[in-house]
């Protein structure tokens, strides 16, 4: 049986969890958050492990977690939801190569917002112009996941859909035109 596995990734409050578990139900796959995987293995919260270890310190647990994560053994398809800044570090992406990866794109300013209402502490959170910053520094990393995904303004079914979309077929001229890239999962990795 061939498993196979999508990565969200993107900047904090993107939505990678909530789209996530709820693309997860609407395919009957598995849901992962990579966060809660590094949590539970360095039993710290991840503002806790930054505290302690600092980000180089959080870093070299996720790839550890992530690493883990691509070479246990699976019997069922995933939905994984990565952090915000794993999809950053170059040997995450090279271990993420042969997976395909979904970019949930979104304003700075929508993000600003969501990072303020959702509740979620965010240890590289300071003030708007930092997290813009550290939004345009990460937004060329995040353009190379194998779909984008706009979801300013959408509500996590509207997002799912467009994901499901994306994970049917190939890509076709009408695609590029609509700014959506589609992909066949057969061609990526497996679990096995």
């Amino acid at each position: 049986m061939r498993v196979r596995a999508v990565f969200l990734v993107g900047f904090m409050a993107s939505g990678k969890s909530s789209v996530g578990q709820e693309l997860a139900r609407r395919l009957d796959w598995d849901f992962v958050d990579l966060d809660a995987r590094i949590e539970s293995r360095e039993r710290q919260t991840v503002p806790e492990i930054f505290r302690d270890r600092g980000e180089p310190g959080f870093r070299l647990a996720e790839t550890s977690a992530l690493r883990d994560l691509l070479t246990e053994p699976v019997t069922r398809n995933r939905v994984v939801a990565l952090g915000g800044g794993a999809f950053v570090q170059e040997r995450n992406r090279e271990l993420l190569r042969r997976w395909p990866s979904i970019f949930l794109e979104a304003t700075v300013p929508e993000l600003w917002r969501r990072s303020l209402t959702d509740g979620v502490e965010r240890p590289l959170r300071e003030d708007p112009e930092q997290f813009a910053k550290l939004y345009a520094e990460r937004l060329p990393f995040y353009r190379q996941a194998t779909v984008v995904v706009e979801t300013t303004g959408k509500q996590v079914a509207s997002v799912c859909s467009a994901i499901e979309d994306a994970l049917k077929v190939r890509g076709t001229a009408e695609d590029a035109g609509a700014g959506l890239t589609r992909i066949d999962l057969t061609g990526f990795g497996t679990g096995e």
